[in-house]
């Protein structure tokens, strides 16, 4: 029981963790509960009932062969025919502050090369979603650097789209005011005022290029790479996660947008268990595991362990508890 203490002490399990449906093991990330279920290794007894049973897109278990054929009408994320009308788009521009509807926005860039190797990343196109996959803002940006290389193969841009552009200052002023929401950048906060959650793929580096900032506390990264969100890291590809195809050809920026706002949605919508204090770090849970306690915790069931043991990440599900 003192290891037992010890372990829960440290390895911060709650509800907001991926969880086998069958033996109820508790994993880090959603790679980790795949490999459990369906990986080189797998424990047997969970293998032999995700086979019948389990969706192997969300890793749910359901309660019958029937049940799971009707979840995977719903769980599929396919293509839309709107992702293909989007590539040849213009400028479109439908950015208000008073657009109250928007509460959660996903930014994805694509970079044309500048510099005497064309290595350098330059911003040629941008585009900005609403959670309802509507488009809100697209359009090409000039970059305030002579561009080498198109690098048309991947954006499909070429010099007649960027000679008459809107000016780089003047979309990463239009974005900067969109995102605040009228709230200046340095009082932004995570709960409670009117900035929007941003969401994105490899934000830290579209930002960069944009020469923008934004508060972490805002960001929700779901990029393979660069995700800070325990339950995404180390998961094989984007696409994989979704089921669904994206960065084949010519890259479309609004099919970027799409793909990262499904993916985030699917982690918003876990059903969790309420907490008034679900973070480790609010004051209020800070002496859940103290040492004084020790004799207390070694008394206790691993169940009633588990239920004074808290989140150390902001689990997405409760950007939906919030009011996001």
């Amino acid at each position: 029981m003192e290891h037992l203490v010890e372990h829960m002490r440290i390895s911060y399990h709650s509800v907001h963790e991926p969880m086998c449906g069958i033996c109820r093991k508790h994993c880090r990330s959603f790679e980790s509960l795949r490999e459990h279920l369906i990986g080189p290794l797998p424990k047997a007894e969970c293998e032999r009932i995700f086979k019948d049973k389990g969706c192997d897109l969300c890793l749910a278990i359901l309660s019958s062969s029937n049940a799971l054929r009707v979840h995977r009408e719903t769980c599929q994320l396919s293509r839309t025919g709107a992702l293909y009308r989007m590539a040849n788009l213009g400028i479109q521009d439908d950015l208000r502050i008073d657009n109250n509807r928007a509460k959660v926005v996903a930014l994805a860039c694509k970079m044309v090369g500048g510099g005497s190797d064309g290595s350098l990343d330059l911003c040629a196109r941008v585009c900005l979603t609403d959670e309802y996959e509507n488009m809100i803002f697209h359009t090409y940006v000039k970059p305030p650097l002579s561009v080498t290389n198109y690098r048309y193969d991947m954006t499909g841009i070429r010099p007649e789209f960027l000679r008459d552009a809107m000016p780089l200052r003047q979309v990463q002023r239009k974005i900067q005011d969109f995102l605040c929401n009228g709230e200046p950048v340095w009082k932004i906060r995570s709960r409670g005022g009117t900035a929007r959650i941003l969401v994105g793929h490899g934000l830290d580096h579209d930002l960069k290029c944009l020469e923008m900032e934004y508060p972490t506390v805002m960001i929700r990264q779901v990029s393979v790479d660069t995700a800070k969100y325990p339950p995404l890291m180390k998961t094989s590809k984007l696409s994989n996660s979704l089921k669904y195809d994206i960065q084949t050809g010519i890259q479309d920026p609004y099919e970027d947008c799409v793909a990262t706002l499904r993916l985030y949605t699917r982690m918003k919508s876990q059903v969790h268990k309420m907490e008034n204090y679900p973070l480790a770090t609010d004051p209020q849970n800070r002496n859940n595991f103290a040492s004084w306690r020790q004799s207390e915790l070694e008394r206790m069931t691993p169940d009633e362990m588990l239920e004074i043991s808290r989140s150390d990440y902001y689990c997405w599900c409760l950007d939906c508890k919030d009011g996001a």
